[in-house]
């Protein structure tokens, strides 16, 4: 299904800042492809071929390295809203929360998450259910998931 089927405008890219291994990135581009982002990235990494990657993402979805937040905040978009992934009180859990038209989910690694800047600098903080930090391929499928059907239910801002 396109994002023309579903009547959306704007687009959306997902990353990951220090990211431990290849199989989680490869995990979750293989995924942000299937639900339709427009890019995928990291951050304070280089790209690299990951086997669980079996969509080869990065032949059909521009795939950026930034060798660091500042690199990579530096270039985000105009009008864009970068949104955290993050087990933080000040976070929306993920059902509350109305995905922007515009953004760029950002996750950090499973033992220490988003760096304290990255988190300062997200335009919106969000989070999952439970007390344990989930494997960061799983929490970015299930915030992508959620942006997903919220389309298809017309429940992302405009």
């Amino acid at each position: 299904m396109s994002k023309k089927d579903l009547n959306i405008d704007g687009y959306f890219g997902v990353g990951i800042e220090c990211p431990k291994t290849w199989t989680n990135y490869g995990t979750l581009y293989r995924t942000a492809r299937i639900l339709g982002a427009d890019f995928v990235f990291l951050i304070n990494k280089k790209f690299k071929k990951s086997r669980s990657d079996t969509q080869k993402t990065w032949r059909s979805v521009p795939t950026y390295s930034y060798r660091d937040f500042d690199h990579f905040y530096d270039n985000l978009p105009f009008s864009c809203v970068l949104v955290g992934v993050e087990m933080m009180d000040s976070a929306v859990y993920i059902e509350d929360f109305r995905h922007p038209q515009r953004a760029i989910y950002l996750l950090g690694a499973e033992d220490h998450g988003l760096s304290r800047k990255a988190k300062e600098q997200c335009h919106k903080l969000v989070k999952l259910r439970g007390e344990h930090s989930l494997n960061v391929a799983v929490a970015g499928s299930i915030v992508l998931y959620d942006r997903f059907v919220k389309s298809n239910h017309s429940m992302v801002l405009p």
